[in-house]
């Protein structure tokens, strides 16, 4: 596998550069010929929505080779960017974004990824390792920055030379207006935002369909879409014959105990908030943040009295009581995390806790389009008897077998000892 591949494509086109030069008449026509070829506008000159490619020029005749229109298409920041003709040299922001590129990219996840920043291994480590045991090329794709927006080096991605740059509406890459995303496209380098991190139930299938056009990989972008479609349909089918008043009440507490500050870090309006909503459940934190994601008080918790109690969580913290979840995790030690959270001093006063409905579940579904396996561990939890013919497992190993090339091996949630019977607890193998 090669994950630096060079294309021959920059040095033919410096030949004919230098062959302009020498031959000016000739090399106005071309130069008239190709700026025609690859501008970037629409037909009407309105922005078109998202998952559109309308062409800026008219097709050639049948036989007759010559460079395609140049299409277009609005990515999640709204801004109208040029689909890259064969894009061979990926640069990803946040390196967590390869969970969304994996989905397209088949057997060879990393084959065009050319840099990234370093959050993967820091934050997800496990998920890292998981990749390094079957594509060990992935602990020397370069890094551009680690873990933080500040920390990226404008340089070092320029030098990469991407033909495409995938960045995050929010999180720790490079933001909306970053320098570096003027000095990308002033090279040629088509950027596009995607966003699974602050409203995924408006904007992950967006997002999946405008990958598939920049990557040239529609067909399987169509066939994951059709998949998150079927298994949403089957829980909002259930869900939608529930009166509001008979759903639960739920607390999600981020990262939980990994605050140095306390109790208790959650989403409010997006983010892991819009999942509760679409399994059917109803947020506290919705009326108490005005945004995405927020801290609440453990009075507000304690006042709230939620039905359900989830943690979220990645891997323990020396020192500090959190959720160890996620690839390469057993499911004792997910529940032995858990048992530890839950015991924290007065988190025995809030209900949830108290009663025995207590979950934890990966804190890397809130920024992933594999969201629709948190949405399903949460209509089960929420409603067990509705559901109880739903089987997460097999919507997660269906996941793997069918898109990815590195199929689970840990437990992605659990449940608490004392709540319901674990049928949800996952360490799937996958195929």
């Amino acid at each position: 596998m090669s994950i630096f591949r060079f294309q021959s494509r920059a040095h033919f086109l410096g030949s004919v550069a230098r062959a302009m030069v020498a031959c000016a008449a000739v090399g106005f026509a071309m130069l008239g010929a190709g700026g025609a070829a690859h501008a970037a506008t629409t037909p009407t000159g309105e922005r078109p929505a998202p998952g559109t490619m309308p062409a800026t020029g008219t097709s050639s005749a049948p036989g007759i080779s010559s460079p395609a229109p140049a299409q277009t298409v609005t990515d999640l920041a709204g801004r109208t960017i040029r689909i890259p003709a064969n894009p061979h040299r990926i640069l990803l922001g946040e390196s967590r974004l390869l969970m969304a590129v994996a989905l397209l990219e088949g057997k060879q996840p990393l084959e065009r990824i050319v840099g990234w920043q370093g959050d993967l291994p820091t934050m997800d480590p496990q998920t890292f390792d998981a990749y390094a045991e079957q594509f060990p090329g992935i602990r020397q794709v370069p890094l551009i920055g680690k873990a933080t927006e500040d920390s990226i080096s404008d340089e070092k991605a320029l030098s990469l030379k991407p033909d495409l740059a995938i960045f995050s509406l929010a999180g720790h890459g490079p933001s909306r207006y970053n320098a570096l995303v003027k000095q990308l496209e002033a090279t040629g380098t088509t950027v596009v935002f995607v966003d699974f991190r602050l409203h995924p139930m408006q904007n992950t299938l967006p997002s999946i369909e405008l990958l598939g056009k920049v990557m040239h990989r529609e067909p399987e972008a169509n066939a994951y879409a059709q998949f998150y479609q079927q298994h949403l349909a089957r829980v909002q089918a259930v869900v939608k014959q529930i009166p509001l008043q008979q759903r639960p009440t739920v607390f999600i507490d981020l990262l939980a105990g990994a605050w140095d500050a306390g109790c208790c870090h959650t989403a409010g309006n997006g983010n892991f908030g819009e999942f509760i909503q679409a399994a059917g459940g109803r947020n506290i934190a919705a009326g108490l943040l005005p945004g995405v994601l927020g801290d609440i008080s453990m009075e507000q918790i304690i006042a709230a009295r939620p039905d359900v109690y989830i943690a979220t969580g990645s891997r323990t913290k020396p020192g500090l009581a959190s959720l160890r979840v996620g690839a390469l995790t057993s499911e004792h030690d997910a529940q032995a995390s858990l048992a530890t959270l839950v015991a924290r001093p007065g988190f025995d006063t809030i209900k949830a806790i108290h009663d025995g409905d207590v979950h934890g579940i990966s804190h890397n579904y809130y920024d992933s389009p594999y969201n629709i396996v948190a949405i399903e561990a949460f209509a089960k939890w929420f409603y067990p008897q509705q559901f109880k013919d739903l089987d997460v497992n097999a919507t997660q190993a269906e996941l793997y077998r069918r898109f990815l090339a590195v199929p689970p091996d840990g437990a992605y949630w659990v449940d608490g000892v004392k709540g319901a019977a674990s049928t949800v607890a996952s360490h799937s193998t996958g195929g």
